[in-house]
C-alpha cells in the first residue's frame, strides 16, 4: 500500500521529443533547418528575410542598417562587371549566395570559426536546397567566391565586394 502512494506521488514521465527546428515562414511555408526541402523555399522569403538582416550585426554608421540584401545586390553589380560573360545563372548564383541567413542570420566571421561544423552543416543545407530551389547547380559551389565552379577562375565576387568597395564600406563601418 505504501508503495503504491509513493508511486502515486511521483512527476509524469516526459516524453523526450527532438528541438523544433523549423521555422514558419511568412508565405506560410514551414522550413526544416536541419532537413530543408527545396519546395519550402520561397524567393519572397528570402528578399523579406535578408532585406531585415543587419549586415556585421548592425555595426555600421548612418540612420539605417546596411542589409544582407543590399549586400547581396552591390555583389551581384561587382561581378557583373569583373565577369561580363557570366550567364543568368551564374548572376543569380552570386545573388543567392548568402541566402541562406534569411533564416539563420549574418553571423560574423570570428563566431562562425567558433561554432564550427555544424553551424557550417546547416548552412550548407540551406544552401542547398536554395540552389535546388532555383535549379543552380549543387555541387562545386563556391560560397566564398560566389560564383559557379564553371566560372573561369577570376577573383570571385567576395574578393571583388572587399577590394573595390573599401570607400563605401568605411563609410557604412
Amino acid at each position: 500500500m505504501a508503495e503504491r502512494a509513493r508511486r502515486a506521488k511521483r512527476p509524469a514521465l516526459r516524453v523526450i521529443t527532438a528541438p523544433r527546428a523549423w521555422q514558419r515562414m511568412l508565405s506560410g511555408r514551414r522550413l526544416d533547418l536541419l532537413d530543408p526541402s527545396p519546395l519550402d523555399i520561397e524567393l519572397e522569403d528570402i528578399a523579406h528575410g535578408l532585406a531585415r538582416v543587419a549586415r556585421w550585426n548592425g555595426q555600421t554608421k548612418g540612420a539605417h542598417i546596411f542589409s544582407v540584401a543590399q549586400h547581396c545586390l552591390l555583389v551581384e553589380a561587382l561581378a557583373r562587371i569583373r565577369a561580363p560573360r557570366l550567364d543568368r545563372g551564374g548572376r543569380l548564383t552570386v545573388l543567392l549566395h548568402d541566402a541562406p541567413e534569411y533564416v539563420i542570420g549574418d553571423m560574423i566571421s570570428p563566431f562562425k570559426a567558433v561554432i564550427g561544423g555544424d553551424y557550417k552543416t546547416v548552412e550548407h543545407r540551406l544552401l542547398t536546397a536554395i540552389h535546388r530551389r532555383f535549379g543552380l547547380p549543387t555541387t562545386h559551389f563556391s560560397k566564398r567566391r560566389g560564383l559557379p565552379a564553371s566560372t573561369p577562375p577570376r577573383r570571385g565576387a567576395s574578393s571583388a565586394s572587399r577590394r573595390h568597395c573599401r570607400p563605401p564600406w568605411s563609410a557604412i563601418i
